[in-house]
């Protein structure tokens, strides 16, 4: 199975303005989450953004950028025009989207990401961890799913929500926005327009499910620290820099 793990990075981030360039350890962010995506060994690597600074960057470090629009919706969108202008033959079968703002994402995790594809009908691949601290569970901007369990460390997802659900006794389970797509999915997928479900909940993975597509989740332990503001940035910079 041919892949290529793309990373969407954009500078416009609200809350932490310029992001994909803030230092830490003495490299540019996404020049981390490109090593860490390069150490995972599943293929190619490559970030995709529509700043030339970014693409410098990523550049003088020794790895890919491939320039693309500045006007993405989103960054499915983004990396599927990086795909096309990448491999304009189509040989590449599978996509591992990484955020471009994970800097101490373990490599396992994002190849834990491609396991659901060892099932023929499952069309994007995703992660979850399970919910152990209180409050993460009514937190709104803690994105749950909730699936069918197949075995001990995988679900099928048959939604994703910011309200705590499943109602009842058993675990609950955070959504992980690492993303792997057969290339028809995702080909299938940015060519739909955003569904109901998708805009009431601002979760752009509802599309995929409405418009009957198949989404399973691997089970890991962690979640990846995401960095989205200048608290979560010091605590990257403290991890990284041991």
């Amino acid at each position: 199975m041919s892949t290529l793990i793309l990373i969407p990075a954009r500078m416009a981030s609200t809350r932490l303005p310029g992001k994909p360039l803030a230092d830490i350890a003495g490299k540019p962010m996404i020049v981390h989450v490109a090593a860490r995506a390069a150490e995972a060994g599943l293929g190619r690597v490559a970030v995709a953004t529509d700043t030339e600074a970014v693409a410098q960057a990523v550049r003088a470090h020794g790895f890919e950028a491939v320039m693309t629009r500045a006007d993405h919706q989103s960054g499915s969108d983004r990396i599927f025009e990086a795909l096309t202008a990448l491999d304009p033959k189509g040989e590449v079968e599978t996509v591992v989207n990484v955020q471009g703002d994970l800097p101490t994402i373990e490599p396992g995790i994002i190849g834990a990401a491609l396991k659901p594809f060892e099932d023929s009908a499952v069309d994007i691949a995703t992660l979850g961890v399970e919910i152990t601290r209180a409050e993460e569970k009514t937190n709104p901007n803690v994105v749950k799913i909730v699936g069918s369990p197949l075995s001990g460390t995988r679900l099928r997802a048959l939604y994703f929500t910011r309200a705590t659900a499943p109602w009842g006794e058993g675990p609950l389970y955070h959504h992980v926005g690492l993303y792997a797509y057969r290339r028809a999915a995702l080909e299938r997928f940015v060519a739909l327009k955003p569904s109901a479900l998708e805009q009431r909940e601002s979760l752009e993975q509802l599309r995929a499910l409405e418009a009957g597509m198949r989404i399973d989740a691997e089970i890991v332990r962690s979640v990846p620290l995401g960095v989205d503001t200048p608290e979560d940035l010091e605590r990257a910079r403290e991890i990284l820099s041991h």
